[in-house]
């Protein structure tokens, strides 16, 4: 990383309009801080020249999810990636999280989360087709291998808690027949891993565990010793065999609720590589409690409920600054803006609003923890552009600690410090009606600021003590840092 050279040392004398701190008609505070629009900005004397981005590193890139609900076209999923793949690793992606790539009971149809075969990749003639709703198991490897040639890390998701799509059989457990048993000749053609109700909750090992929601009478008991040795013990088990076979360098597990901690601790004993758990509840005191048990990061659903909270259910920024995993373990947060599961919720509080995507994208390519982008968002044409800028952006500057340094029900300001070698970055979110303007304190002394986002054409200049003025159009954000 190179070190920055200050080329326009000036000052910039601050425009002192007063205006309201919250919605524009709102209560008025102190000017000195707050400014809002109403007059043009004052231009720098010669036009700032940007740094050059490619020779900045934040040390850490950003996570594509690949896929939505029901992809489409059915068949022809892993050589559409195959056909995208480059294009991500340009644009600064170093993983791609694919969908569950094993065949499940609705064969065709199904997106992976109904799981039968844990080892038919698309090759066995089950459930009604040989290809999975995604493809051969000849087109995955290929584009595990292109991958892997790009530089991207290729993550499996991992359904472990329930099965679906067995055979019928008398269970003495539950005194009726259950859908339990995985044989060459039931939902499990590939003869790996077969199963019957002794592996399923309840038997003569244990009644329960953490959660059954789903398939109860097909959920997973992985007391078990055959179940762990399938899973994950086994030379051939299914960690290994994904990982040593198939090539996938690490695990989205999924509904982590389901079983215990312990679980994802083994895995990771065996196998290693990245992990995040899709533990889906709001509440960081329980993600947080979960990473310290498991090791292993976690989807930041607290920090995307009141990303949904601030820009959509109650309109007030103030929830940006709730408590979040981020906020407590960020090396362990996975942050994200939208998935394959809250873009088909019916309930408009569990997801985010299309009209504020960006601002929440800004957030979490800012700010610290592991950034997710989600396909549709990213291949939607409206978004695109915007959403390279802003990888490029967290890949260069993002980076230092992070300082709140105002926020209101309108308004957001952040401060990544940086380093030595890195100036680091402010964001600046509005969702008021007009532009704004505040004064606030930076680590710049005398130095002309340019918005890399592209937002705004406002440039101003720090004084000698770094204070500065910032600007956010209306209903947007800029992101500030230093000029050559």
């Amino acid at each position: 990383m190179k070190k920055t050279k200050i080329l326009f040392p000036f000052l910039f004398s601050l425009l002192l309009v007063v205006s309201g701190c919250s919605k524009d008609d709102d209560e008025v505070v102190d000017g000195t801080d707050d400014i809002t629009g109403g007059e043009e900005p004052e231009e720098t004397p010669n036009d700032p020249e940007a740094l050059d981005l490619s020779q900045y590193s934040s040390g850490q890139k950003v996570m594509m999810q690949t896929f939505y609900w029901d992809v489409e076209p059915r068949f022809e999923w892993w050589n559409n990636l195959s056909d995208k793949v480059e294009g991500w690793a340009d644009a600064g992606i170093d993983r791609i999280w694919l969908p569950v790539a094993t065949k499940g009971q609705s064969g065709g149809y199904s997106m992976g989360y109904d799981p039968s075969d844990y080892f038919d990749f698309g090759e066995y003639d089950q459930h009604g087709t040989v290809p999975t709703r995604f493809g051969t198991r000849e087109e995955l490897e290929n584009l595990i291998s292109k991958s892997h040639d790009l530089g991207l890390e290729v993550i499996a998701d991992i359904v472990l808690n329930h099965n679906s799509g067995g055979g019928l059989e008398y269970n003495p457990y539950r005194e009726k027949e259950t859908y339990t048993l995985f044989n060459e000749e039931n939902g499990n053609a590939s003869g790996m891993f077969n199963r019957n109700y002794e592996h399923f909750h309840p038997n003569d090992v244990s009644q329960s565990d953490e959660g059954d929601l789903f398939f109860s009478e097909q959920d997973v008991d992985h007391d078990v010793p055959y179940v762990q040795d399938w899973l994950w013990k086994n030379e051939n088990s299914v960690a290994k065999y994904y990982k040593n076979e198939m090539g996938f360098d690490g695990w989205r597990f999924d509904y982590v609720k389901g079983f215990g901690t312990w679980v994802i601790e083994d895995w990771m004993n065996e196998v290693g590589g990245f992990a995040v758990g899709e533990n889906f509840d709001g509440n960081a005191d329980v993600l947080v409690d979960w990473v310290d048990a498991t090791g292993v990061s976690a989807f930041d659903f607290a920090a995307f409920y009141k990303m949904e909270e601030a820009f959509d259910r109650f309109d007030d920024l103030n929830y940006l600054d709730g408590n979040t995993l981020r906020k407590v373990n960020p090396d362990k947060a996975v942050t994200f803006v939208a998935n394959h599961d809250t873009e088909k919720d019916e309930n408009e509080d569990n997801r985010i609003a299309t009209e504020n995507k960006m601002k929440a994208y800004a957030y979490i390519l800012t700010h610290d923890g592991y950034p997710t982008i989600f396909y549709s968002d990213y291949e939607n044409e409206a978004f695109n552009e915007e959403i390279k800028q802003l990888i490029e952006i967290h890949n260069s500057l993002a980076i230092g600690d992070v300082e709140v340094l105002h926020v209101d029900n309108d308004e957001y300001i952040m401060k990544r410090e940086g380093n030595a070698e890195n100036p680091g970055l402010i964001l600046y979110i509005s969702t008021g009606n007009s532009t704004k303007r505040r004064n606030v304190q930076t680590n710049w002394n005398n130095v002309t600021l340019l918005d890399y986002s592209g937002n705004s054409t406002y440039t101003p200049t720090s004084d000698e003590n770094g204070m500065v003025t910032i600007e956010a159009p209306a209903n947007g954000y800029s992101i500030y840092s230093i000029t050559k």
